[in-house]
């Protein structure tokens, strides 16, 4: 592993995905002592790309697409030509039937039949004459649908798939998750644009195509682990276990890396792990009302499973979307689609991501029991036979998505003005500041949280960025965890 010497001034930073690492990139460029420290093996978090055997797959797929200039003139400088740009094509599979993603009127026409359609059209219309007169509250994911799609659509698509991804009824999602995220979840936006002709200009769901790394996703956050000190200062398979703090500062954090535990001093703290995590990890422990606020948040996981078949192709899509309960992955990319380099010559692979929490049915199932269940899926739905089956993995990934449900807003802002408290600890990224973020928006807060330390912090001393040692504690200070 690599090491630290004690140095008081150095910025630690917890979380090696992109906020993280944007941030590290940033302080390490401005001659800043910084640590980043990840318990996985790879940095990335989500966004990060496995390799299996001569295959290459993302968590999902993960595309950058971003409106915000600054930030797509840092990547592209980042990824120096790495990228390429991919054509977007993408469809929804419901009753049976194949719909163009954005939707095209014809096709939404044969395949609902013109019955449906002309239902569809009117539940509209009626929601936005009524939206004029209503009275309560709009609370939940339903009622923000139904407000602003009608019912019939409601219960076409969003209610089943809403259902399906974040394993709750959907009157119990907040509609602050599908008012901020209809990009993600958008049928309804589709049929609005392909009905009636609003621009979809800006609305990133509807792009006609993205930028994409030619090896994979998790190529920007080696770029960026790179750019840090010549990756010296970022440390994997360490994971921090406690925060010591006293009087409103973070002193010390204790790192864990296998049977090894270990202190490091700094003088600034940047989370970016789940913020229910960094509630657990402080030391002493917070307050009562705090820990059952962070008892009440909670993140959806996910597991990723991969199967690669003796094809050169299987689809032409870059995503599609399986909204039905009966169908046990939620939805499926092909990366050979997005880059040839990502399968060899002759062969590809299917990614399905299943939603689920960790230690339900899904998550406790065998690698070779969720193995088997997508083939069967994928055979059933055409896609190949089983026997062309070559080879296949399955990666599970705790936290994927914070789970935004009726109510969280209160334990949210008790947590957030707790930690605000703390003067020397910056909370950024997804599962830090628990936003469903894009790729965009988790680089750019840590590009905002590193220009926030720098500027406050303009009269300190650059460090030399030389050979770090990190000093084992004898006994370990914790030890089990």
């Amino acid at each position: 592993m690599n090491g630290l010497e004690n140095n008081k001034d150095r910025i630690i930073i917890l979380g090696g995905g992109l906020a993280g690492l944007s941030a590290g990139y940033l302080l390490s460029g401005a001659g800043r002592d910084i640590s980043v420290f990840e318990s996985n093996p790879e940095v990335g978090g989500l966004s990060r790309t496995v390799e299996m055997g001569d295959f290459r797959f993302d968590l999902g797929g993960h595309r950058f697409f971003t409106n915000k200039e600054r930030i797509e003139r840092f990547v592209k400088e980042l990824m120096d030509g790495e990228l390429i740009t991919v054509p977007r094509k993408s469809k929804i599979y419901l009753r049976n039937i194949y719909f163009d993603y954005p939707l095209k009127p014809s096709n939404v026409i044969l395949g609902l039949g013109v019955l449906t359609t002309f239902k569809i059209i009117t539940d509209f219309f009626k929601e936005m004459l009524k939206k004029h007169l209503r009275t309560s509250d709009i609370v939940s994911l339903e009622d923000w649908v139904v407000t602003n799609f009608g019912r019939t659509m409601f219960n076409l698509y969003f209610k089943e798939y809403s259902e399906k991804v974040w394993g709750t009824e959907s009157e119990r999602i907040s509609k602050e998750w599908v008012a901020k995220r209809i990009k993600g979840l958008s049928l309804g936006t589709a049929i609005k644009s392909a009905f009636f002709k609003f621009s979809k200009r800006g609305i990133a769901t509807l792009a006609d195509d993205f930028l994409y790394p030619s090896t994979g996703i998790g190529r920007i956050s080696e770029k960026l682990r790179d750019g840090i000190n010549e990756g010296r200062s970022v440390i994997t398979n360490t994971k921090i276990v406690r925060l010591n703090h006293n009087n409103h500062r973070i002193e010390t954090a204790i790192a864990k890396n296998c049977d090894l535990t270990y202190i490091v001093e700094g003088r600034e703290f940047i989370s970016t792990i789940p913020l229910t995590t960094l509630v657990q990890i402080l030391h002493p422990k917070p307050p009562e009302d705090i820990l059952s606020s962070a008892s009440k948040l909670r993140f959806r996981d996910l597991i990723i499973v991969t199967i690669a078949v003796n094809r050169e192709r299987v689809t032409d899509l870059t995503w599609l979307y399986l909204p039905e309960r009966k169908i046990p992955f939620g939805r499926i990319h092909e990366p050979k689609n997005w880059s040839s380099k990502m399968a060899p010559e002759g062969k590809t692979h299917i990614v399905t991501e299943h939603f689920c929490f960790e230690g339900d049915e899904t998550w406790i199932k065998s690698d070779a029991e969720l193995v088997k269940n997508t083939i069967l899926g994928l055979e059933d739905l055409g896609f190949f036979k089983s026997y062309e089956v070559v080879d296949s993995a399955v990666i599970r990934v705790p936290k994927a998505y914070p789970l935004f449900e009726i109510g969280y807003r209160e334990h949210y802002d008790k947590i957030i003005n707790y930690f605000e408290r703390f003067e020397n600890l910056h909370i950024t990224g997804r599962g830090g500041m628990f936003r469903y973020h894009n790729m965009d928006d988790a680089i750019e807060t840590g590009i905002e949280t590193a220009e926030k330390i720098i500027n406050n912090s303009k009269g300190y001393a650059m460090q030399d960025a030389g050979c770090r040692i990190l000093i084992p504690l004898n006994p370990p200070l914790v030890k089990g965890d």
